[in-house]
């Protein structure tokens, strides 16, 4: 996940929902999954982009999503960021 920006950390509440935004670069539907994730099948994952060009594979919660659909973080879990469609 990238890191707030340096400096004061007060950041405004848009400042911060837009920084939890990303684009979706690619996508897949996960139907074989490892043992330990079988229960969770099928699940989406995808790479998403962020503003600045970091990318991070993240899960997808909800509604499925496609290439160049907007995201937000909704959770993580275990290391594992969920986001989800705007």
């Amino acid at each position: 996940m990238p890191r707030a920006p340096p400096g004061d950390h007060k950041m405004a509440p848009r400042c911060i929902l837009k920084w939890m935004q990303a684009v979706v670069y690619t996508e897949t539907v996960v139907h074989a999954p490892p043992e330990s994730l079988a229960a969770e099948a099928p699940y989406q994952l995808a790479i998403v982009e962020f503003d600045g060009g970091s990318r991070r594979t993240v899960r997808i919660r909800g509604s499925r999503v496609t290439i160049g659909d907007t995201v937000s973080l909704v959770e993580e879990r275990d290391g594992v960021a969920f986001f989800q469609r705007i």
